[in-house]
């Protein structure tokens, strides 16, 4: 099989709530049940910590899907975290759709810690919208260098996801 023959396997990041959601990733995990293996999952301390730019970077970084999963409504750890984070989603999805891309590459999605079945499931959803739309122009302009990575403007180094520069701190370290 080539390249060109080889099936579209969609990149799909997952931002999962540490109380809720990522406890219900493991839950599906740990019973067994079946989610896209090319889910990457990642833990937060709650989805409220995602802003708007993080979420349109990722997309940039190649992903062609993104998931927002968070506690369910009323039931954040963090108060409201989880109501913000659907507002920061509502926003970016209307960047994505004002860039060209389909605002169904990114979802936000509530969970208990006991849905795990439902985590599978809201999964293997996304892989299959994904894959109908295809691969995300973004990641192929990216293998193509026609994205210039971003960096520290100060001083050019790669910012990892979630984290901030010292120079953005202001403490110079």
């Amino acid at each position: 099989m080539t390249v060109a023959e080889t099936p579209f396997e969609p990149k799909i990041v997952a931002f999962c709530c540490r109380h809720c959601a990522y406890a219900a990733a493991d839950l599906a995990g740990t019973s067994r049940l079946a989610y896209p293996p090319s889910l990457n999952i990642v833990e937060l301390p709650c989805t409220g910590r995602v802003d708007v730019l993080e979420l349109l970077r990722t997309f940039e970084d190649g992903v062609d899907g993104l998931l927002v999963a968070g506690c369910l409504p009323g039931r954040c750890h963090y108060l409201a975290g989880n109501l913000h984070a659907r507002q920061r989603v509502d926003y970016a999805q209307r960047w994505l759709e004002d860039i060209g891309l389909e605002g169904e590459r990114l979802r936000m999605i509530n969970l208990s810690a006991a849905m795990g079945a439902q985590f599978a499931e809201l999964a293997t959803e996304m892989a299959e919208t994904i894959k109908s739309l295809g691969p995300s122009p973004l990641g192929t302009r990216r293998a193509a260098g026609e994205i210039p990575t971003t960096g520290c403007a100060a001083c050019g180094d790669p910012a990892p996801l979630l984290a901030e520069s010292a120079h953005d701190r202001g403490d110079g370290r």
